[in-house]
């Protein structure tokens, strides 16, 4: 039976079928799960879980502490869920981890737009935005937990962009979702022109020519504030060929 592994927002635990979160050791034994299952790729120094354990107060006997929050989270998980000594790794198999399964399945849809298979890749690119939207550990803070939201973050505006996009080729009844799509990369990551770029695009398919001039204005003076620079060549180019769109005669 497979197991399930939530870190992405609410922690949640399933181990061959049993829930068992409610049974992990504590706050500490919440977050060394979560590091665990987030580099189950690879053994994890005993020095590496204990700096991500206690980032700036260090309790008397560290080793022993940890060693004693492994024991507790063996307990809970299995026996043969942790396996080594100087280096660890989570050993649960067969298992499905939400931010391993959000990262395969943007892959599975950025790999779909290469194909231009454009409702191929809308399904995936959900799957990974769903996750995106919930936060690691929230109210807690350590460098590496940083590390797993900025990564957190990266999927879900590159799902965005697939849904946005994919759903613009789609066209029709799908530009609404293209549109709402693209706005959320904008408020993601406003300073990332391919969102607005995007947007623009999904805005004029829509007949809405001003407000994509419009979004072009509000990105030009929002560079021009921020960064003292303006948009770059493909956005400028785009912004020039609506220009022509608009001025061309109907008909």
């Amino acid at each position: 039976m497979v197991s399930r592994i939530q870190i992405c927002g609410t922690v949640v635990v399933e181990i061959r079928g049993r829930r068992c979160e409610g049974r992990l050791p504590g706050r500490q034994g919440m977050v060394l799960l979560v590091f665990l299952a987030a580099n189950r790729s690879r053994p994890v120094p005993r020095d590496e879980l204990i700096d991500a354990l206690w980032p700036r107060d260090l309790p008397a006997r560290p080793e022993l502490a940890l060693s004693v929050l492994l024991s507790k989270l063996r307990s809970v998980l299995g026996q043969d869920s942790i396996e080594g000594r100087s280096a660890l790794r989570l050993a649960i198999s067969p298992v499905v981890i939400d931010l391993e399964a959000a990262a395969t399945a943007l892959h599975e849809a950025e790999s779909a737009v290469a194909r231009e298979d454009w409702p191929g890749a809308w399904a995936p690119a959900r799957v990974a935005v769903h996750t995106a939207r919930r936060e690691i550990l929230p109210g807690m803070d350590a460098p590496w937990i940083a590390e797993l939201r900025r990564q957190l973050e990266d999927i879900g505006a590159r799902a965005l962009w697939v849904i946005a996009a994919s759903s613009l080729r789609m066209g029709g009844p799908e530009l609404p979702a293209a549109e709402r799509a693209a706005r959320a990369l904008v408020a993601l990551l406003p300073f990332r022109e391919t969102g607005h770029a995007l947007l623009m695009e999904v805005l004029a398919a829509q007949g809405d020519l001003a407000e994509a001039l419009r979004v072009y204005e509000d990105l030009r003076q929002l560079l021009g504030d921020e960064l003292g620079t303006g948009p770059g060549p493909a956005v400028r180019e785009l912004h020039r060929h609506l220009l022509q769109a608009g001025a061309a005669p109907a008909g």
